[in-house]
């Protein structure tokens, strides 16, 4: 099992210490580094500033949003970044929901979420293997665009740069049943949101018969620390915030998720804190067993135990969420 350091997107502005926390990743061996976006700063750029200030560790996206871009503007910034870093590109993709689709990019969300998926990600290897022009009869990314509202005049055009790897690792973040399913079909690699090692019947079915070097690339919290219930209160934070408010009352993929996991009654409660305004309750009221079984915290003797756990199971690479050096120091050692 790999390790990977997970920066995530930036909050109200740029964090000064991604650049040197990539820069230790690498130098303690982490294998990857990944950046992500929401509504605010994008994927792309931090992550070419990080490559020009490193020389060896992979560059992944956890995610870049389909809504955000067309599949060819997503596989140019793909093979851009591949060039520019000397091949060290892993693209992994993500749906998002209704709510910053529709909301954010102002755009419908697809009534079809795995048909709009494997036709964006068909696109991209279609620009990234450069075997001819993009050609797509595609419900959602249809490739000349042929819709009533065109000009009739579109031409499938092939990219003028010839891209350094056909075989560009393409992810894919996946939440329900059949997308992992389709995923581990139609992608190299899943990104799954939460991954509880204790628990691998959450997604066994989906994940029958996987084909060799597929990823499962899983990010966790991390932080070497005595007090576990402090340390818990950041991983309680984010599930508050994406359980009760990345999505509707009537449709979150997050707190589905949660509920598929075991969690139902307490996903619910979250929501419905979270929407009647009482965030701080809705965090605390998410159960420190939930939080503990996706995160890495604790004393170094307790994260060695259950780091076994974590590679077990099918996780090919762990991608680490953590500000603190030494915990990424800590974990490359007991990973070594």
């Amino acid at each position: 099992m790999r390790l990977g350091l997970a920066l995530g997107y930036w909050g109200r502005g740029p964090s000064a210490d991604h650049v040197p926390l990539a820069q230790e990743a690498e130098r303690l061996g982490y294998h990857s580094v990944w950046t992500a976006e929401s509504w605010g700063s994008d994927a792309f750029t931090p992550l070419t500033w990080i490559a020009a200030h490193t020389s060896r560790i992979r560059l992944g996206t956890a995610v870049a949003q389909m809504a955000a871009r067309s599949p060819t503007t997503t596989a140019m910034h793909a093979l851009t970044l591949d060039h520019l870093s000397g091949g060290r590109m892993m693209l992994g993709l993500g749906l998002s929901g209704p709510q910053v689709v529709e909301g954010w990019y102002g755009r419908p969300f697809p009534k079809s979420p795995l048909t709009a998926t494997r036709e964006y990600v068909d696109v991209v290897r279609q620009v990234l293997r450069r075997e001819g022009p993009v050609e797509l009869d595609g419900r959602f990314h249809a490739h000349p665009y042929r819709g009533p509202d065109g000009t009739g005049l579109g031409k499938a055009l092939k990219p003028i740069t010839h891209p350094l790897r056909a075989g560009l690792p393409v992810l894919l973040g996946a939440e329900g049943p059949k997308n992992v399913a389709q995923t581990t079909r139609i992608a190299d690699g899943w990104l799954p949101l939460y991954w509880a090692p204790t628990r691998p019947q959450a997604y066994q079915a989906s994940l029958d018969g996987l084909r060799d070097g597929f990823l499962v690339a899983p990010m966790a919290r991390a932080h070497v620390c005595d007090d576990i219930a402090e340390g818990l209160l950041p991983v309680k934070a984010m599930l508050g915030f994406y359980i009760g408010g990345m999505g509707h009352a009537a449709r979150n993929f997050h707190a589905d998720l949660m509920a598929r996991m075991g969690y139902e009654e307490e996903a619910r409660r979250i929501q419905r804190l979270f929407l009647e305004g009482r965030r701080q309750e809705a965090v605390m009221a998410v159960p420190d067993a939930f939080a503990d079984e996706i995160s890495l915290v604790g004393p170094r003797e307790r994260i060695a135990e259950r780091l076994e756990l974590w590679r077990k199971g099918p996780v090919t690479d762990l991608l680490v969420l953590s500000p603190d050096r030494h915990t990424l120091r800590v974990l490359a050692d007991l990973n070594a």
